[in-house]
């Protein structure tokens, strides 16, 4: 992991919560913010963020030196104290547990106990840092959720003003939409806070993944919001993928792609064309597809992933070829409301599940037919490694636990790719700051 070891010219400095397997952690790193501290609940997670470089911070407070391994506190965010680092994190960012949100969870949103927006309330409080950077599902746009979401993003912009634990947050609500009518005596405790609705896949992912991220600002910094949301605008569309594929460019990047599979992903792309979408070239960049990732994208370019023999959906560990994890996993089903991926389309959302996911997400159609001259084609269950790729994390990144773990860290994670994007716009936006400098 050598470009994870280089340190910012200028020493950023980052705290990550609920760091789980480590995307937006390794998105926020390679942005130039040098971790100061790591903060993960679950032991499976924790071991992967050990494997990676991280290492038990123990007891001592202390400052990490640049160069160090990343120090990592594990078990409950409720019991940190990181009064410690105040003042010296350019970046706090996490993704609170989205199961209180999700669709695919039980969504009792600010009731749930694991609701943990709390904590990152707590936590600017506690280290007052530059920016904050939190991603959650688009769930918390449902209007049953969107009250509670304009509450979190009043509290992001004025977490010192503190909620009475006995009263209930509809009340603060009240009590901040008063204090925002009013100017702060100390700008550093106020936060502008910008919210973007995304699809990883428009921002190069190879998977179709509506998420939303929180962008939060110390008001003292000066820093131009304009110019942020100039540079997280989405650099890829669908529409250049259906060009892509119309005009060859696409398939010369996939010359091995078997003709009747060709065949139907034109027609798919031409019926996209009828429905409407433009064919007048732009600036965007096409969507990766599945087949891309596997192909190899970004660090893993030019690294394909070899085939799975059919042979061996059998469960056993082996390295293919130099790749870990990518083994076969035999019972894959197709049923009505468990659609697979295509390999010319992005990959549907990876979720935290394995087995019986609603909605296929773990299961592909291969070029494979089912009888020669067919029109049926195989499917089996995605690889790990495959599964890791589409989320853009690198191969030498190592996730640890049986699949059933490692699939739940990538279905938690936050993709490397769409992480950067943010993490390099937050880090501009520090470097060109009119306020105080560091």
């Amino acid at each position: 992991m050598v470009e994870l070891q280089e340190e910012s010219k200028r020493d950023r400095t980052g705290v990550e919560l609920f760091a789980g397997a480590g995307g937006l952690a390794m998105a926020v790193h390679a942005a130039g913010f040098r971790p100061l501290l790591f903060n993960e609940f679950a032991p499976r997670a924790c071991q992967t963020l050990e494997a990676n470089g991280a290492k038990p911070r123990g007891d001592e407070e202390r400052i990490p030196e640049p160069g160090e391994p990343w120090p990592l506190v594990a078990g409950d965010v409720q019991d940190l104290d990181m009064s410690y680092l105040l003042g010296r994190v350019d970046v706090l960012a996490g993704g609170p547990p989205c199961q209180p949100f999700s669709l695919g969870g039980i969504a009792k949103g600010d009731e749930d106990r694991r609701n943990m927006f709390p904590q990152m309330f707590k936590a600017m409080r506690q280290i007052r840092p530059k920016a904050v950077i939190c991603e959650n599902v688009v769930g918390l746009l449902r209007p049953s959720f969107k009250p509670y979401l304009d509450y979190i993003v009043r509290e992001m912009e004025m977490p010192f003003e503190l909620r009475d634990p006995e009263i209930p947050w509809q009340e603060h609500d009240e009590a901040l939409i008063e204090a925002r009518r009013g100017t702060a005596s100390d700008p550093s405790e106020r936060y502008k806070v910008v919210m973007t609705r995304v699809n990883a896949a428009d921002y190069g992912v190879p998977q179709v993944r509506h998420r939303i991220i929180i962008v939060a600002f110390r008001e003292d910094l000066g820093v131009d919001i304009d110019q942020f949301d100039e540079d997280v605008l989405p650099q890829y569309s669908e529409q250049a993928l259906f060009r892509s594929m119309l005009d060859d460019s696409y398939w010369k990047r996939h010359p091995e792609v078997p003709d009747h599979v060709r065949a139907l992903a034109m027609a798919r792309a031409r019926a996209g064309i009828r429905k409407g979408v433009s064919l007048t070239a732009d600036e965007s960049k096409p969507w990766r597809t599945f087949r891309d990732a596997i192909a190899g994208i970004d660090e893993n370019e030019g690294k394909p992933l070899p085939k799975i023999d059919w042979d061996r959906l059998d469960r056993n560990e082996y390295r293919a070829e130099g790749f870990t994890d990518h083994i076969g996993w035999p019972g894959a089903r197709i049923y009505k409301g468990h659609t697979p991926n295509e390999l010319d389309r992005p990959a549907k959302t990876v979720k935290a599940g394995v087995h019986g996911v609603p909605g296929g997400e773990s299961v592909m159609l291969t070029d494979d037919l089912e009888t020669p001259g067919g029109t049926t084609y195989r499917h089996r269950y995605m690889t790990v490694r495959e599964t890791a790729r589409v989320m853009t994390f690198p191969d030498d990144w190592k996730l640890e636990g049986p699949r059933g773990e490692k699939m739940r860290q990538l279905g938690n994670a936050v993709p490397v790719k769409l992480g950067a994007v943010f993490a390099n716009a937050v880090g501009k936006a520090l470097d060109t700051a009119s306020g105080p400098r560091p």
